[in-house]
């Protein structure tokens, strides 16, 4: 997690100077106060605006009014904003102010004070009272929610302590089996609020001949992932080959598709290249037999297996690898 500290005060960077090392991140101050080992700068608001999406999670040694003013016309939604937590100067209180629980600010919070010897204060009612939410528990399985909305109406049933079932196939247990086709949900209720959960664990490897357009490469991944009934939600990571490090149509799908891109060197692949059918056009040519399948493998966890080996379709190569789920 990358963590920028913040401060507008001399004692306020002293502060900040003393958690970074314990938890580590960027700490910056105003120039004025010529505070070593720190980034100093001159205008706070400005520097605060160009690196706010910059990190995962910003730590405020000031005031939470400044901060709220702030941060106010940068914040966008809670699925995308980074965590922010405020300490005070008297080094008492860590509180967690946005983000809590997919940003990660609770979890940030409780670090800093046990780290520390601060007091956390946590405000999100679900944490407050002991119960889960459903973005943490989402956050907790490493999976991407169907849907915001729906994830506040079953927290809101939570914590008005309503009875809410996880159902899962009675043979599947996390990280111990297959991902279920289907759930089937017997009930007596006309209306059932009910929400799924993505599991990120496809590794998309893609290879392609040059200035392949975003528009084939998304038709080619379209037939695959219907081929396999999969969601693209589901999709953790692009990888390809360095030598397509700056092919257009491949930065813009990732893009796109709002995963990133993992660049796999020719000399790693010639690594594992062996345990895959190879091209000798293609080795002739960029100096591996084979780019998609081990690009796919490479930038995996390795515990799984492909769905699909090597999709072939106008040029392109695409291989789906599935890592199993709950294992990191």
């Amino acid at each position: 997690m990358r963590i920028a500290f913040w401060s507008v005060t001399r004692g306020a960077g002293e502060v900040a100077k003393k958690i970074s090392k314990k938890i580590g991140g960027d700490v910056y101050t105003l120039k004025k106060f010529q505070t070593e080992n720190t980034i100093q700068i001159d205008d706070f608001s400005e520097e605060l605006e160009k690196n706010f999406n910059l990190y995962d999670g910003h730590i405020f040694i000031m005031a939470t009014g400044i901060v709220i003013r702030k941060i106010a016309p940068l914040i966008k939604s809670k699925d995308i904003d980074p965590a922010v937590l405020v300490v005070d100067e008297g080094e008492n209180f860590v509180i967690s102010l946005i983000s809590g629980h997919i940003g990660g600010a609770n979890e940030l919070a409780y670090k800093v004070a046990q780290s520390y010897s601060l007091t956390p204060i946590i405000t999100t009612s679900s944490d407050i009272t002991g119960k889960i939410a459903i973005d943490t528990l989402a956050q907790k399985l490493n999976c991407e929610m169907e849907s915001l909305t729906k994830a506040k109406e079953i927290t809101s049933l939570i914590v008005d302590n309503k009875n809410v079932d996880i159902l899962l196939p009675k043979n599947v247990k996390i990280g111990e089996s297959e991902n279920s086709a289907g759930v089937v949900v017997v009930s007596n209720k006309k209306n059932i609020d009910i929400m799924r959960l993505y599991p990120k664990n496809l590794i998309v490897g893609i290879g392609c001949k040059r200035g392949t357009s975003k528009e084939e490469l998304v038709k080619g991944l379209d037939t695959v992932m219907k081929k396999h009934n999969l969601a693209y939600e589901s999709i953790k990571k692009i990888a390809t080959v360095d030598i397509k490090a700056n092919e257009i149509g491949i930065i813009e799908l990732a893009k796109d598709l709002g995963r990133n891109l993992v660049i796999i060197t020719r000399e790693d692949i010639k690594k594992v290249e062996d345990d895959f059918i190879g091209s000798e056009f293609v080795k002739n040519q960029i100096g591996v037999g084979c780019v998609s399948e081990p690009c796919a493998l490479l930038a995996s966890n390795g515990n799984g297996n492909f769905l699909e080996q090597k999709y072939v379709y106008n040029g392109i190569t695409i291989s789906i690898y599935e890592e199993k789920f709950g294992d990191e």
